[in-house]
């Protein structure tokens, strides 16, 4: 059965696990390539894990003049092919999550690539194998309805979510954390 990351945005506790993960997986040369924001610093310590959405039809993707950004038959989006990437950053500039990161160095766009090398085999992404608090887990698609059902708020005014992606359909799902899904219920 097909597994997918999901994200439970409540259970991050900012030890960034998954950041140190993120650069032993193959291929990543010691890169981060997801990141932990501080949601109010000095005020609280609400994180938020943030990594690569891999959008169904990627903006990244579609503004690459190259074609270096490929997109595996799994759904995964890729780091920029090191023999096509011309360096424009468009893919930088067109991502509404500010994901793609640009390496001046080697001249080359890199991003969360979900570990393809090991999730192609059903193993789980490096960051969602460390996690000690479920906030990244991989899944199927049977659990993630569940997921959906247990995190269920209110009825909606229509059938689309207030907070849907900015990209359109996402192949990483995220449960909203518990203030966001309070200020859901207002619609």
């Amino acid at each position: 059965m097909k597994k997918l990351l999901y994200i439970e945005m409540d259970n991050c506790i900012g030890c960034r696990s998954c950041l140190a993960a993120c650069t032993q997986c193959g291929g990543h040369d010691e890169r981060n390539r997801n990141y932990v924001y501080d949601v109010n610093p000095l005020v609280d310590r609400q994180t938020i894990p943030l990594m690569c959405l891999h959008c169904v039809n990627p903006a990244c993707a579609r503004s690459c003049p190259a074609q270096a950004i490929q997109i595996t038959e799994e759904g995964a989006v890729l780091s920029a092919l090191v023999e096509k990437c011309i360096g424009c950053q468009n893919c930088t500039i067109a991502c509404p999550y500010g994901i793609p990161k640009f390496d001046e160095e080697q001249n080359l766009m890199y991003k969360c690539d979900l570990c393809y090398d090991r999730t192609r085999d059903g193993i789980p992404p490096m960051c969602a194998s460390v996690c000690p608090t479920n906030t990244l887990q991989w899944i199927d698609e049977n659990e993630l309805a569940e997921k959906r059902e247990r995190h269920r708020v209110g009825k909606w005014v229509s059938s689309r979510q207030p907070f849907e992606p900015l990209e359109g359909e996402t192949r990483v799902q995220i449960s909203l954390p518990g203030i966001i899904q309070g200020i859901q219920k207002l619609f």
